[in-house]
C-alpha cells in the first residue's frame, strides 16, 4: 500500500514524461498506467483474489487475480510479473505471460478517488496448486478457483466482479479461451 512513483500518460496513452506518487494520480485524476493479469487452468478455472478489506477501492469483492500499478519507468511486463509475484507469491515466467490488450478506464469513486487508467491486460496459465500460492496479506484476503463461466455470468453473483464490466470480462473470457484452442 505504499504511494509508489508512477508515470503520468495521456487521454491517448502515450507517456509525456512526467512523474507523480499514486495518491496524486488519483486525487487529481492524471492518466497512469496498471497491469490487469488473469491467471486461469487448463480445465476452465479462473483464479480471483478477494481483495483485503482495508483497501480504499472495492474492499472485500473478489476481483482480477492479480492488478497494480506501474512504477515509473519500469517495464509493463516487468511490472506484471513483479505484481503476481509480491500479491500471491506466483513466479510467470515472461514467455508466458500473453499481453491480451490495452484498456482506457475511467471512473470517479464516492470516496473521492479518481481512476484514469490504461490496463495492460494479460493472460496466463496457473501452474502450481492454489494452496502453494502466498498472499500479500495488505493486498489479498483470500484466493480461490472459480469456474471461468463466471466471466460471463457475473451478474448472477454477488461481490465477485463488477457487472457493469460485464463486456470487459467477455473479452477476458474469449481471449483465455482462444489461446488455449491454439496452444
Amino acid at each position: 500500500m505504499s504511494d509508489e512513483l508512477i508515470d503520468i500518460v495521456d487521454e491517448q496513452g502515450n507517456y509525456t514524461g512526467k512523474t507523480c506518487l499514486k495518491s496524486e494520480a488519483h486525487k487529481f485524476g492524471y492518466f497512469h498506467p496498471t497491469v490487469h493479469i488473469w491467471i486461469y487452468t487448463t480445465d476452465n478455472q479462473i483464479l480471483l483474489q478477494k481483495r483485503a478489506l482495508t483497501k480504499k477501492v472495492f474492499p472485500g469483492l473478489w476481483d482480477i487475480s492479480v492488478a497494480g500499478h506501474i512504477g515509473a519507468g519500469e517495464v509493463i511486463e516487468e511490472a506484471a510479473i513483479r505484481e503476481v509475484k509480491e500479491e500471491i507469491g506466483f513466479d510467470i515466467p515472461v514467455e508466458k505471460l500473453i499481453k491480451i490488450g490495452t484498456r482506457k478506464h475511467q471512473v470517479k469513486h464516492k470516496n473521492g478517488i479518481i481512476d484514469n487508467e490504461f490496463h495492460h491486460v494479460f493472460i496466463s496459465e496457473l501452474t502450481v496448486p492454489v494452496d502453494d500460492l502466498v498472499i500479500q496479506e495488505s493486498e489479498v484476503d483470500d484466493l480461490q478457483l472459480f469456474d471461468m463461466n463466471i466471466l460471463l455470468e457475473v451478474d448472477t453473483y454477488e461481490n465477485v466482479l463488477l457487472p457493469e464490466y460485464q463486456e470487459y470480462y467477455k473479452s477476458v473470457y474469449d481471449s483465455i479461451q482462444n489461446y488455449l484452442k491454439t496452444n
